[in-house]
């Protein structure tokens, strides 16, 4: 997905701020399953979400939360918590009621565990994507780190107090508008926390920044009662501040790379770490040293779990391995090997670990201490040396250990996700492939499936697929999320168009032309409009009036571009209104919408949960006055200009001068019939007249005029007169000498056949009769 920088520090910028985009997600499955690899998982902490029950929370890559309720056989999906734009990469649940996540759109958000995914806060303070969080198990505190070079600790009861409610009544200069300005962030009142700048704290809740970090952060971890906290990142250092002040109280250097997982004990005296180093170091933070160090992994490690009496340690990461280290006795034992590299660990009880992997699916294993000399006989176990070059060693000398455990005892499956796309040339299609190779093609403008491959070679079959038909990109998209993000930009993807016909629009003229990127955009929003228009009834005064709550005036944006937004003044067409079939979105997984507020950033939701209550606060202008009104934004001229001259050897002319100019989307048969009507040689007598021998570059004539440029050119218009039976000419269109295809449209002609920067050269023949 495209990056989301900061929203917060663009009022001092004076270059033209881009017109907000729209992005819709497309998923092939319904939302009990994640779609892409799992970064983050925890239990719930002693929550109390339902007698004798027992929770799991993940946070997913696809940018999705999920809550798992553990049964004895199965884990079942409770609730999807969808509000992140992008890769959710931790999650701690801290006090009776709050589970908290970060994400790499920059943000943190508050939520209700036990709700159907309700998101109570969000909050913007980092400058780049947010990598780590760390909690106190016994207080509302919580920190936050992240690629900006940034920590900031958040006191969640202070910082979930209704924002400023005295400054919420009036700005500076007197005016209201839901929120008030403070520096170069702005705090907003619906539902969105911009946090305001420390040194003015009444302008509302600041966290406590951590100040001294000079590189990016990976790791954070936090005591119990929230007295210590350590941070590591590429710096290669364990730092440890005082979360209550945000002092540095020391620096730990040992590491050789980037510390990419941390852990404290209870009691905050000893922290383990672990390195893209393939080491993990036990610190004494009040000897202020590493006292032992652990050569147990062959690659990064990436994630640490400890029993609760912190006597042994799980370790997981880059080499697919998970391992179980006693800390005094160094006795190592590889519990199990994964498919994909191991992200995170987290213990469920005593007998349970849970790992999380680049894969979507979460898999338990069983988590057995072995402190028992015993176990040094058995090939999965071996002592820990405290050089890196120990394992690697290990390996060569060929006594590498076996795993513990070759099955995990619970799966919680995941979708696999998008690998692989690419766009069609028809513009309409796209053909993906997962991680578990299965080639599929969608049709992106109604977010379906039309066809499923199965495991073929993706680039056979994108070569079999080839059209040789040109349509302007109207869209762009990428897979960043495990799934389709098809990403909508005006005035760009207003810049395809289609005839109806070619849609099976049933009593569509031929000419008539439907514009791919508006029809989209209706199949979109359509549950919107029907909410909006359902709730412009109800507040419909006795004099007809509505509501100025469903109007906009000009806005921001001016209001030369429209009066306003209210929908029930002028009523379109409902035949112009109307979803079409081949842009009718599924209700049942319905894509995700994602963009950003003008006043609160970038959110997403579900296209079915949008109440008819989202404005220009929320959408961009552009897309509500072409989904209201059908007007859509500026965009290139659509139009192909051309000349069209006799072919060699052809004594025949037809009535036009200059250059000609048609819709991209032409077909050559409307070409064929443009000569026809306009052949001088072989007319039939009975057509001839004043208006057959008419210049047609003469002023009246119906093709005189300009082109869309108004440089002289004249406009085409396709000709249908008659001739009478048996005496109609058979004719040609060729360009480089090539005959072309009565279906082929100018723009194909232009990008496949004529493949020059310079205009369009078409010649006309007419041969005997078939």
């Amino acid at each position: 997905m495209h990056r989301v920088g900061s929203t917060g520090n663009t009022a001092n910028s004076t270059r033209p701020r881009k017109e907000r985009r729209i992005t819709y997600v497309l998923r092939d499955s319904n939302d009990s399953k994640h779609c892409s690899g799992i970064n983050c998982v925890t239990g719930p902490n002693g929550l109390k979400g339902g007698i004798g029950s027992e929770y799991l929370f993940s946070g997913s890559r696809d940018g999705t939360l999920k809550r798992w309720e553990l049964g004895a056989d199965e884990a079942v999906c409770g609730a999807t918590f969808e509000s992140h734009v992008d890769w959710v990469n931790d999650v701690v649940v801290t006090g009776d009621d709050t589970l908290v996540s970060c994400s790499s759109d920059t943000t943190l958000k508050t939520w209700k565990p036990f709700s159907d995914g309700e998101c109570t806060r969000t909050f913007r303070q980092h400058s780049d994507y947010v990598t780590s969080l760390a909690a106190a198990r016994n207080n509302n505190t919580v920190a936050s780190g992240g690629l900006g070079r940034e920590v900031f600790i958040w006191d969640l009861e202070a910082a979930m107090v209704p924002v400023a409610r005295a400054h919420n009544e009036a700005n500076e200069d007197g005016s209201y508008d839901g929120g008030y300005a403070s520096g170069d962030r702005a705090i907003t009142s619906n539902n969105l926390v911009t946090a305001a700048p420390a040194q003015n704290p009444s302008q509302g809740y600041a966290p406590l920044p951590a100040k001294g970090h000079k590189e990016s952060v990976y790791a954070l971890a936090m005591n119990d009662v929230g007295t210590i906290l350590v941070s590591g990142g590429t710096e290669k250092a364990v730092r440890v501040w005082d979360p209550r002040t945000g002092a540095k109280q020391m620096k730990l250097k040992g590491h050789t790379d980037n510390v990419r997982a941390l852990l404290l004990d209870p009691t905050g005296r000893l922290c383990l770490s672990g390195s893209s180093d393939s080491m993990i170091r036990l610190w004494d933070l009040g000897q202020q040293r590493c006292i032992h160090s652990y050569a147990v992994h062959t690659d990064s490690v990436w994630a640490l779990a400890s029993t609760p009496s912190f006597s042994h340690v799980y370790s997981g990461g880059r080499d697919f391995s998970v391992y179980l280290t006693d800390l005094s006795t160094r006795e190592s034992t590889l519990l199990c090997k994964e498919e994909h590299p191991v992200l995170r660990l987290a213990l469920q009880g005593d007998e349970s670990l849970w790992v999380a992997t680049t894969d979507s699916s979460l898999h338990k294993w069983p988590a057995r201490e072995r402190a028992s000399t015993k176990n040094l006989q058995r090939a999965s176990s071996f002592v820990a040396g405290s050089l890196p070059f120990a394992r690697a060693r290990a390996n060569i000398d060929g006594s590498a250990p076996v795993p513990l455990c070759s099955q995990p005892t619970s799966v919680i499956p995941g979708t696999a996700g998008i690998v692989q796309h690419a766009i069609l040339n028809d513009r309409r299609h796209v053909l993906t492939k997962d991680a578990a190779g299965i080639v599929k093609r969608w049709e992106i403008t109604r977010g379906a499936v039309i066809e499923d491959f199965g495991k073929v070679n993706f680039e056979e079959k994108e070569k079999e697929l080839f059209e040789m038909v040109s349509v302007p990109a109207w869209f762009t998209m990428d897979t960043r999320l495990g799934s389709m993000s098809v990403h909508l930009d005006t005035p760009q993807c207003f810049s395809a168009e289609m005839y109806a016909v070619d849609l099976h629009v049933p009593g569509a003229s031929e000419e008539l032309k439907l514009n791919i990127g508006q029809e989209t955009l209706r199949g979109l929003l359509a549950h919107w409009l029907t909410q909006r228009r359902a709730k412009a009834v109800a507040p419909a005064t006795q004099n007809g009036e509505v509501s100025p709550r469903l109007s906009s005036g000009g806005g921001e944006h001016g209001s030369n571009r429209r009066t306003t937004l209210d929908d029930t003044l002028h009523e379109p067409n409902p035949q112009q209104t109307r979803v079409l079939p081949s842009f009718e979105f599924s209700t049942e997984s319905p894509p995700s919408i994602i963009t950003e507020g003008s006043q609160g950033g970038p959110w997403r939701k579900k296209a079915t949960e949008l109440d008819g209550t989202e404005d220009e606060k929320e959408l961009p202008w552009w897309c509500i006055d072409c989904v209201l009104h059908g007007r859509l934004s500026q965009r290139e001229n659509a139009k192909c200009s051309f000349y069209l001259h006799p072919y060699e050897g052809q004594t025949i002319t037809v009535l036009t001068q200059g250059k000609l100019s048609a819709p991209r989307i032409l077909r050559i048969h409307k070409v064929k019939n443009y000569v026809l009507e306009k052949l001088i040689l072989e007319r039939p007598l009975e057509e001839s007249g004043p208006e057959s021998n008419a210049s047609a570059g003469q002023p009246g004539h119906p093709l005189a005029g300009g082109n869309a440029n108004g440089k002289g050119a004249t406009a085409f218009r396709p000709g249908s007169k008659g001739w009478p039976q048996g005496t109609k000419p058979v004719v040609e269109i060729l360009c480089n000498d090539q005959v072309l295809p009565p279906e082929m449209s100018l723009a194909t002609v232009r990008a496949y056949v004529w493949k020059k920067p310079e205009d369009l050269y078409l010649h006309y023949r007419t041969v005997p009769s078939r």
